[in-house]
C-alpha cells in the first residue's frame, strides 16, 4: 500500500473493524477441558476513569496512588531491546493476569498456589496524534521461540523452543511476557499494563455493566455465561465469561474467543466514554478505587500523575478509531489445537506499527481467524 493511498491510522479498509479473512475458517479444534481466562482489557477503562476523576480525588490521592502496583520492566530488560522508534507513537502491552490465589481463585477454580497465568496478550499501538489505535491480540496458544529473560525479581530463565506463547508469563511473569513480545515483534514496548480478572469484574459492576448484543445464544458452563441471542446489559460476572468463553460459541478456540474479546472491548470503550463519572462523588471514587487496585504498570506509569497523564492522551480514542486484528497465523498441522506465526503476513503487521502507519488490510487476509466473528456487538 503506497503512502499516498493509505488511510489514516488504525483505518485500514474500514474504521475500527475487528480484522480478520471472512469465510477463513481453518481446521475445528478439539475442545479442551478445564477453564480458559480471557482478556481482562480494563485497563482503558481504569485509565479512563481515572483521568475523568483526577480532579475530584483530592485528599485522597495517595489512597489511590497507593493502589496501583508496578514492575520495573526497564531494569529487569536492561539494554538488550528493539530500538526506541522517537515518531510520537506509543505501545503498550496490555495483559490479563489469572493469579491463583485470593478472590481470583474462587473465580478461576483450581487450587490457591499463588501461581499466575495470562492467556491473553494485546499489543496498542497508540498513533502520533493519539487520535487512532491498533490493537493486535496475540493467541495463547500460539507456538514460538521463547528467548532467555530476567524476571523482576532478578532470577533468570532459560531460552525455550516450539512452546506456547503464555508460557512467558507463567514462566518469568511481566518481564518475560514483554521480552517474548519484544523478540516476537522487533516493536519496542514502551508501556506494560496487567489487570487481573477479579478486578475486572469489579470494574465492570461499578460501571453499572456494559451493553452488547449477541446474535448468536451463548451456553458455557464452564464459564457460567447463558445468554440469548438479544441485547444484554452484562454484570461484571457475565462479562468476564463471555472474555473467557471458548466453548459456547464458534469452533472452541482461542482465535475465536479473541473475536469476542475485540467486540467486547469496543463496547466497553464505549460504556466508559457515556457513564456519567461527574454525578456522583461517590460513584467517581469506588471507580477509581475499584480502576487502580486492578491495575499493575510498568514503573512509569506507576503513580496516579502518571497513570492519569498516559490516560489523557488515549481519552480521545472511541471504539470508531480502534481497528483491532489478530496477529496473523496459521493452524500447525502437526497439532491443530497450536498455532504458529505465518511470518511474512505478521512482518507486515510489525513494520505498519514501527513505522506508525496503518495495519495493510492485506496482512490479515487469508490467515486463521477461528469461528465466533459477529456473534458479539456493542449496542
Amino acid at each position: 500500500m503506497s503512502a499516498e493511498s493509505t488511510p489514516e491510522p488504525g483505518t485500514p479498509g474500514e474504521a475500527g473493524t475487528t480484522s480478520g479473512a471472512a469465510g477463513s475458517n481453518g481446521p475445528r479444534h478439539r475442545r479442551q477441558r478445564g477453564r480458559r481466562k480471557g482478556v481482562l482489557i480494563a485497563a482503558w477503562s481504569a485509565a479512563g476513569v481515572l483521568v475523568l476523576g483526577g480532579t475530584g480525588v483530592g485528599y485522597l490521592y495517595f489512597k489511590l496512588n497507593g493502589n496501583i502496583k508496578s514492575v520495573d520492566i526497564d531494569q529487569a530488560l536492561g539494554t538488550d531491546r528493539p530500538t526506541k522508534v522517537d515518531n510520537g507513537s506509543e505501545n503498550i502491552l496490555v495483559l490479563g493476569s489469572d493469579t491463583r490465589s485470593g478472590t481470583n481463585k474462587k473465580l478461576g477454580g483450581g487450587t490457591d498456589d499463588g501461581s499466575a497465568r495470562s492467556d491473553t496478550a494485546m499489543i496498542i499501538h497508540v498513533y502520533e496524534g493519539h487520535k487512532k489505535a491498533s490493537v493486535v491480540s496475540i493467541p495463547r496458544d500460539t507456538l514460538i521461540d521463547r528467548p532467555a529473560c530476567t524476571d523482576t525479581s532478578g532470577a533468570t530463565h532459560d531460552a525455550a523452543s516450539d512452546v506456547m506463547f503464555n508460557s512467558a508469563y507463567s514462566t518469568g511473569g511481566a518481564a518475560c511476557a514483554v521480552k517474548t513480545v519484544e523478540s516476537i515483534s522487533g516493536v519496542r514496548m514502551d508501556h506494560y499494563l496487567e489487570v487481573d480478572f477479579s478486578g475486572f469484574e469489579k470494574l465492570i459492576d461499578e460501571l453499572g455493566g456494559v451493553e452488547v448484543t449477541t446474535t448468536k445464544a451463548i451456553d458455557d458452563p464452564d464459564s457460567h455465561l447463558n445468554l440469548e441471542a438479544g441485547t444484554h446489559t452484562l454484570t461484571g460476572e457475565q462479562a468476564l465469561g463471555l472474555v473467557r468463553t471458548r466453548h459456547g460459541v464458534g469452533d472452541g478456540s482461542d482465535l475465536g474467543r479473541i473475536q469476542l474479546q475485540q467486540a467486547f472491548i469496543k463496547a466497553l470503550v464505549n460504556q466508559v466514554k457515556q457513564v456519567g463519572l461527574f454525578t456522583s462523588g461517590t460513584k467517581l471514587y469506588d471507580l477509581a478505587n475499584t480502576a487502580t487496585k486492578a491495575v499493575t504498570a510498568d514503573s512509569k506509569l506507576g503513580s496516579l500523575n502518571s497513570l492519569m497523564s498516559f490516560a489523557n492522551g488515549l481519552k480521545g480514542i472511541s471504539a470508531a478509531d480502534m481497528n483491532m486484528v489478530t496477529m496473523p497465523v496459521r493452524y500447525d498441522p502437526s497439532n491443530l489445537n497450536r498455532v504458529i506465526v505465518a511470518k511474512a503476513k505478521a512482518e507486515q503487521v510489525w513494520t505498519a506499527l514501527k513505522n506508525d502507519r496503518p495495519i495493510p488490510k492485506a496482512a490479515t487476509e487469508g490467515t486463521a481467524t477461528g469461528e465466533a466473528a459477529g456473534v458479539v456487538t456493542s449496542s
